[in-house]
């Protein structure tokens, strides 16, 4: 069972000030790639599973953006630990 939540909003610092959106679409990517839980939200994306393997996705995350060309990465990041397990439906489900 998922140990973690971690909800990320990746800005990257674009090569000559160009839309950032193609970015952030291959920061998604490498979640998508990563076979973890997630979903997709306007601002920021949820991703749910094991702590140390999601705070891997952020890091290759990272590295993609600069990867392709960004000069730096900003990563606002909220984490929810709860080693007795967690996942983003029992947070939810009272709403749906």
């Amino acid at each position: 069972m998922a140990d973690t939540l971690v909800s990320i909003q990746i800005i990257p610092k674009s090569k000559n000030g160009e839309d950032v959106i193609p970015y952030v679409d291959e920061a998604i990517k490498v979640i998508q790639e990563s076979g973890v839980r997630h979903e997709v939200h306007p601002l920021e994306t949820t991703m749910e599973g094991d702590f140390s393997v999601l705070m891997g996705v952020i890091q290759k995350m990272n590295e993609r953006m600069i990867e392709l060309g960004s000069s730096n990465v900003i990563s606002q990041v909220k984490i929810l630990y709860q080693p007795d397990g967690i996942t983003m439906d029992q947070l939810t489900e009272k709403y749906r």
